[in-house]
């Protein structure tokens, strides 16, 4: 916030996907208002905010997508370049790609060396980084010319989407045909989700969470959700259902209950990496002090190393639990239970959002953990059975709300008008 304040002085901005919500909203609305000269931003700013921008700048042609480095597509290109050239200011916008560093510096040397053979003959060029993935005029100039890649229909039935679908008044089988079949998928992802559904259909009926009906209700609903379920029960993560069998291993008089369900429910949400890779840094650097210490010599302290990661509590346990499960749920084989700590860390050591940010360094991260310990809220709010809920889990989610309305209350504020709209 400091850092992000003196820059906003100067008129210069920054915006990527790890700020709060509130810094981004910030930044959005002084460009829009044309008070910043400069945004150093990724391709969030290219995508559904209105910022008036003359020039567009790509440092590269290249972005990290979660799993690779890759050129850009397309239409991710013309997406970003589309920002060029302010409506009702500019008649033209200017678009510009930097070539790669080492291309860069190449040119300098050759600059330098001028028409001297024998300076041509000693230069040394620069390589490019290992694992570099390379771009040049050609790629930025055949980007500008190609086509917008087709558009692909990426449905997918949820378990949150079939609830909210079954929860209606009226056949909601009927409605579930039609929202299977009246779409753009073709026929055989059609039939693919069909099957899929009724997996999940299934899940819920095993696990009491939904019952059939002996007859239509006067509201001419076929099913009703378990008596034992909160209001507003919804499960968001394909894991949810694995989750609340779970719940029923636990021992409610251990001292360290609370605790057990917190990890249970970090374990079927996404994964913050930063954080994780945050941790698991902070452990290896401990585990070298302590090796060094004990004399341990380089090569077998790297090979032990390669075996310490973030913090997995009840892994073991968990993952028994889901091996048992999938054995009667086969459709769960590609999601499984990613045991991590981050909710459960804080709540071990009394921490507050600023002091888990400090402690591993998170600082350009922080909007990440925000939307992680948010997820967290939502799933002890809305995703527990009542049999699993006590007094000091309903006292930890209103501390857990507390601390991130303190940080941020946009993402819990947008949640609640959104779920208040849809009731």
């Amino acid at each position: 916030g400091g850092t992000l304040s003196k820059l906003l002085r100067s008129g210069i901005g920054v915006h990527h996907a790890g700020m709060l919500p509130r810094y981004r909203r910030l930044v959005e609305r002084l460009a829009q208002a044309g008070l910043l000269k400069v945004v150093a931003g990724t391709d969030t700013l290219g995508v559904g905010i209105n910022v008036p921008i003359r020039t567009v700048l790509f440092a590269g042609l290249t972005k990290y997508d979660g799993q690779r480095t890759r050129r850009l597509r397309a239409r991710e290109f013309h997406q970003i370049a589309g920002r060029a050239g302010r409506a009702g200011y500019d008649t033209v916008g200017y678009v510009v790609a930097q070539a790669p560093d080492h291309d860069v510096e190449n040119a300098r040397l050759l600059t330098k060396a001028g028409d001297d053979p024998k300076k041509l003959k000693k230069l040394v060029r620069r390589k490019p980084p290992e694992g570099f993935v390379s771009w040049g005029e050609q790629t930025f100039t055949t980007l500008i010319d190609a086509p917008d890649e087709e558009m692909r229909s990426h449905f997918r039935m949820t378990t949150a989407m079939l609830m909210e679908v079954l929860e209606r008044p009226g056949d909601c089988f009927a409605a579930l045909r039609h929202l299977l079949e009246e779409n753009h998928e073709p026929r055989t992802r059609q039939l693919r989700h069909i099957k899929h559904t009724i997996a999940l259909y299934r899940d819920l009926c095993e696990t009491g969470i939904v019952t059939r009906l002996d007859s239509p209700a006067p509201d001419g609903k076929h099913v009703e959700l378990s008596v034992d379920l909160p209001e507003n029960f919804a499960l968001t993560n394909p894991l949810s259902a694995f989750a609340v069998a779970a719940f029923e291993l636990l021992d409610k008089e251990s001292e360290t209950y609370v605790l057990d369900v917190v990890s249970i429910v970090e374990s079927i949400l996404e994964d913050p990496r930063q954080v994780l890779f945050a941790q698991r840094r902070a452990a290896r650097d401990e585990a070298v002090a302590e090796m060094k210490a004990d004399g341990i010599e380089y090569e077998e302290r790297m090979e032990r190393l390669e075996e310490i990661s973030w913090p997995q509590p009840l892994a073991e346990e968990i993952g028994f639990a889901y091996e048992t499960y999938r054995r009667g749920h086969p459709w769960l084989a590609g999601s499984t239970p990613s045991p991590k700590s981050v909710l459960r860390h804080m709540r071990e050591r009394s921490m507050t959002f600023a002091e888990l940010i400090s402690q591993f360094g998170l600082a350009r991260s922080e909007g990440v953990v925000l939307r992680y310990l948010t997820d967290c809220y939502r799933a002890l709010s809305n995703g527990l059975p009542m049999t699993a809920v006590t007094d000091e889990i309903e006292d930890l989610t209103d501390e857990l709300g507390d601390l991130i309305r303190g940080v941020d209350s946009s993402l819990l504020d947008e949640w609640a008008e959104l779920t208040g709209a849809q009731s």
